[in-house]
């Protein structure tokens, strides 16, 4: 991303959460955020955030796990493991691997948690 407006309000939207936590003002943050990457023809970015500002409008949290660094031995099944979430921690991880799509394990967490937004948003993708 060229845009430097993009990051700066990468930075107000994560300082949002961690000072109000997740609630809908964010959400007109993270729409301007979308209009910043459709801009400058980012498809996965923009994806990751209308997913992400559809699921805080519709469920007033970020209830989704950030993704393992590696599956665990012995688990060849689909379900995931029963794990806290931290609605907060999660988004601001996501936010954190938008800050550098450069990065190519950033570029995989990403569509890891577009993938889980899809199945959440179900018939309404």
């Amino acid at each position: 991303m060229t845009n430097s407006k993009y990051y700066k309000l990468i930075d107000k939207i994560k300082a949002e959460i961690a000072k109000n936590g997740i609630s809908q003002n964010i959400v007109s943050d993270l729409k301007d955020l979308r209009v910043m990457v459709v801009a400058e023809n980012q498809p996965l970015l923009a994806k990751a955030i209308r997913l992400t500002f559809q699921h805080i409008e519709s469920n007033e949290t970020f209830n989704i796990a950030i993704p393992d660094d590696e599956p665990i031995e012995g688990f060849e099944d689909v379900e995931k493991l029963e794990t806290e979430i931290n609605p907060v921690e999660s988004l601001d991880y996501l936010l954190s691997n938008m800050s550098d799509i450069s990065n190519k394990m950033n570029v995989i967490d990403i569509r890891a948690f577009v993938t889980v937004l899809k199945e959440l948003a179900g018939e309404n993708y």
